[in-house]
């Protein structure tokens, strides 16, 4: 808990400089593959390892990092994130090669996987319940609104300067947030408690680490990989399928025996908490497939720019930016089944729009259907997120939003992979 003097709302804009960073970089450099493929001798396919290899190393370290927090304390985690992203975006910015490239991006995506769970979990301890709601809203803005305007603003990065500021711009941003993390965040007592628990029975649960790693590694490859290979017509994606559904289903049986487990997924006997992980996935299968989707009907389609397709979203994140503040006030005065309730019927209805596309579509409703999505997606982010926390103990808050995460990642993974499959095939 941060010290009483210090505004929580300070905490709050501190905390979300560095997810707003990360979560931007998972969309960013999109639109600069061609560049990058061109700048370093490789192919179309290979580029696309740029982005693979930092899904892969995010999608594992997500889970992990409340017990990694837990074991070296939140804000430490927290700040070894933060500077490994940051090191990592300026050696991405200088690598001569795409394999030196994909490595520093291997290190990126790790740094980047702690960022957003510890982040809410400080969020969760430095607001009281009834003000969480408007916490979330700002935190809410950076998950939902950074990969709306990631490949706009990579495409204009590319286009007026290089590909390699994609990477350099996360430098000052992650030196700032270090400086202010260091001097006004801290760790609440019972983080220290849990901490000095952890390291009284220390043991390093290589197994479950590695089961993790293998299965939500394959599992993001495959989901990254399938459309190219044919899915399961390839060899390569059948390999990666089987280890896969291997790492998962014995991770789960694995960790469900440990009495201190890497991942609690016994979190998810306590049903509000199950359910709200649930939407979370399902809110991030909506939002990102849909980010792919515009984009691409517009260029691929009916022939637009990467940048007007870009700005086809920009309207969205107004909105959000908007209507957060908004239902971060009401979550507090309304039943948040209200307020979930009435996001899905708006989502719902902007897909029953979306589902009538077709050639002869006007760039202005494309523009109406991403605002009217958005507005759907701002009523359903904080009251999930309040509600998933509600009845948590604190001592388990670092392990919820690894889990609730992970979930919404893995959601926008196979949105993306479902979008991308449908488009190629119609």
């Amino acid at each position: 808990m941060p010290d009483g003097s210090i505004n929580p709302w300070v905490i709050a804009v501190v905390v979300t400089l560095a997810t707003f960073m990360e979560v931007l970089d998972t969309s960013i450099a999109n639109v600069a593959l061609p560049h990058i493929s061109g700048s370093l001798s490789a192919g179309a396919d290979e580029s696309t390892w740029v982005l693979t290899s930092y899904l892969v190393s995010n999608a594992i370290v997500l889970p992990l990092s409340g017990w990694l927090s837990s074991l070296v304390g939140r804000k430490r985690f927290y700040m070894m994130c933060v500077a490994l992203f940051t090191v990592s975006s300026f050696l991405c910015g200088l690598a001569p090669s795409l394999g030196v490239l994909v490595l520093f991006r291997i290190l990126q995506g790790a740094g980047g996987g702690g960022l957003q769970p510890s982040e809410q979990a400080i969020l969760n301890d430095t607001f009281s319940l009834e003000k969480r709601g408007m916490a979330f809203a700002v935190y809410g803005i950076a998950v939902v609104v950074a990969p709306t305007i990631g490949p706009w603003l990579g495409g204009w990065i590319t286009d007026n300067f290089s590909w390699r500021w994609i990477f350099y711009i996360n430098i000052p941003v992650g030196i700032i947030s270090l400086l202010l993390t260091s001097l006004l965040i801290s760790d609440p007592p019972y983080m220290k408690k849990e901490k000095e628990r952890i390291k009284s029975s220390f043991r390093v649960d290589y197994i479950g680490i590695g089961l993790i790693s293998l299965g939500l590694g394959a599992m993001q490859i495959v989901l990254d990989k399938g459309q190219r290979e044919d899915w399961l017509s390839s060899g390569f994606i059948q390999m990666f399928v089987v280890l896969m559904l291997v790492g998962i289903i014995a991770a789960i049986f694995w960790e469900l025996k440990q009495e201190h487990p890497v991942v609690d997924l016994r979190m998810l006997k306590n049903r509000n908490f199950a359910i709200a992980t649930t939407a979370m996935f399902f809110l991030g299968f909506v939002l990102y497939s849909s980010t792919v989707l515009i984009p691409q009907m517009l260029q691929q389609l009916l022939g637009y720019s990467a940048e007007m397709a870009g700005l086809a979203l920009s309207p969205g994140g107004a909105v959000i930016m908007l209507m957060m503040p908004v239902v971060g006030f009401l979550v507090s005065r309304v039943d948040t089944k209200i307020l979930i309730s009435f996001g899905c019927i708006v989502c719902s209805l902007s897909l029953f729009v979306m589902a009538g596309w077709n050639l002869q579509l006007d760039y202005r409703h494309a523009v109406y259907g991403r605002m009217l999505q958005s507005l759907g997606l701002a009523f359903l982010f904080i009251p999930i997120n309040v509600s998933a926390f509600a009845y948590v103990p604190k001592e388990k808050t670092n392990m919820g939003t690894g889990i609730i995460n992970l979930a919404r990642n893995v959601g926008a993974s196979v949105g993306i992979a479902t979008v991308t499959t449908v488009l190629e095939r119609r």
